[in-house]
């Protein structure tokens, strides 16, 4: 987890709304409505500052969210991987989403508001997340449903650059890489976590070494969600807590 290991010494207070997802086919003002709803929640922990770790609330809810709530600073996933794409100067990005990401046309557009002349393509890849929710990452059918997407996408577009346009996406880089090894692929997770490592250094926010615990809540305790916290979670206690909203 990218986090943890860029700043060892955050405790997290992770929320997981496993009993509504996937995200990525619902309506915008659903999405507002619980992206809302789990904001509410973790304010009341008393956070000094919330990551949206979703590529689809982001693109949906994030402008509201920080409207709403502007006590606490609101970090997306998408602002700070369209600035390192464009800082690296990348002329032809290819990006993979959720449909209602790329349904947004929010990395095209805010690629274009910094660079112009910077191409996009961006294709929706809708069985991605589910296969990795029910535990196909490292899997031939995995490998085989990245190359139905992405074989003609990547053939048919002369781009060099693939942004992983959903926080799922960096648990199947290694097909990606095997199939598309001439990629170069950004990481939106790894992009939003140095942004806020420079926010906490230069606002003196960074926690000292402490005994405080990381926290995990979901909505819906299923098997494959407590797997793949396992697997993400590896080396630190990942018991999670269940809270259920009222709809």
């Amino acid at each position: 987890m990218e986090l943890h290991e860029t700043l060892p010494n955050e405790k997290v207070i992770y929320f997981g709304d496993t009993a509504r997802t996937p995200y990525g086919s619902k309506s915008p003002e659903t999405i507002k409505e619980f992206a809302e709803q789990i904001v509410d929640y973790l304010v009341s922990k008393d956070v000094k500052l919330i990551i949206i770790a979703c590529n689809t609330v982001t693109a949906m809810a994030l402008d509201s969210l920080r409207e709403k709530y502007p006590q606490v600073p609101i970090y997306g996933v998408i602002g700070p991987v369209v600035r390192k794409v464009v800082n690296d100067g990348c002329r032809k990005v290819g990006i993979i989403a959720t449909k209602a990401t790329i349904g947004s046309d929010v990395y095209s557009r805010k690629i274009k508001e910094l660079s112009p002349a910077t191409e996009t393509y961006s294709l929706a890849c809708p069985a991605l997340v589910p296969l990795v929710e029910e535990g196909f990452t490292h899997t031939e059918i995995m490998e085989k449903t990245v190359e139905f997407y992405l074989d003609d996408f990547v053939k048919n577009n002369d781009f060099d650059n693939l942004i992983l346009g959903c926080t799922h996406y960096p648990l199947i880089a290694e097909h990606i890489r095997k199939l598309y090894p001439e990629l170069t692929l950004y990481n939106s997770s790894a992009e939003v976590v140095n942004e806020l490592k420079d926010y906490l250094e230069e606002n003196d926010m960074l926690a000292e070494p402490n005994e405080f615990q990381d926290r995990y809540y979901a909505s819906d305790l299923s098997d494959n969600f407590i797997a793949m916290t396992d697997l993400l979670f590896k080396d630190r206690d990942s018991k999670i807590k269940l809270v259920k909203f009222e709809n």
